[in-house]
């Protein structure tokens, strides 16, 4: 019998809305307030992505440094939270919640794979009953305060399938030996939809819900009570 899991993405396929700038300004008025005025600097870097100047991930390390920098453990983990506190209490869509517990109730384990940040998105997780979580990584100096520096790579388009695949790898679980679910809403998780056995376009933009018509995936939306 094969081992089930149930692999999610996380903004706007079980939030609604996204949350890294969410995230950012949370950090940002309860760390250091002051950096609000380097917002300027946060607006070229968004114009610089655009124009293909430099990548998601770049974009993502320029942002931390702006907004959040060298923060300790303790401080930062008072933030980290208290916004996955707000997160879990305003920012879940309810059809979310139903589909993870049917799937938990079904034996599935859990798993969170999201381009966010993992220092905000674990804490998102456990209190959504999540079993594992791969994410973006920051990295750390010796005094355990953040680096803005992504560990790895970007968990994001062909990188969150090769973070998957390398998560498998050290746990010791076999592709051959899984049935999995994904669900996601977003065209850039396109190659982790191929890959799955049973692949859900949640709460999709055009692009995806086309594609996902193409290769007869379900197409589920949890944005509206009804529907959910």
């Amino acid at each position: 019998m094969k081992t089930a899991l149930a692999i999610y993405d996380m903004d706007r396929t079980i939030t609604r809305r996204p949350t890294y700038a969410a995230f950012m300004w949370r950090a940002v008025t309860r760390l250091a307030p002051w950096r609000i005025l380097l917002t300027p600097l946060v607006l070229l870097t968004g114009l610089a992505y655009l124009l293909g100047f430099i990548a998601r991930g770049r974009l993502k390390e320029l942002n931390f440094r702006l907004l959040v920098g060298r923060v300790g453990p303790e401080r930062l983990d008072r933030v980290v939270q208290g916004f996955a506190d707000s997160q879990v209490r305003t920012n879940i869509m309810p059809g979310a919640r139903t589909r993870l517990a049917e799937d938990k109730a079904a034996g599935r384990r859990l798993v969170l794979a999201t381009a966010s940040y993992r220092l905000y998105a674990a804490a998102i997780a456990q209190r959504l009953g999540f079993d594992d979580v791969i994410a973006t990584d920051v990295e750390y100096d010796r005094q355990g305060r953040t680096v803005a520096r992504i560990d790895g790579v970007n968990c994001y388009g062909p990188g969150k399938l090769d973070m998957i695949e390398a998560w498998l790898q050290k746990q010791g679980l076999e592709r051959e030996a899984l049935h999995i679910r994904f669900y996601s809403d977003h065209i850039s998780d396109a190659p982790v939809h191929h890959w799955s056995d049973e692949a859900f376009a949640t709460n999709a933009h055009a692009r995806l819900v086309k594609l996902a018509q193409h290769e007869g995936w379900e197409v589920l939306d949890w944005r509206h009570r009804r529907q959910a």
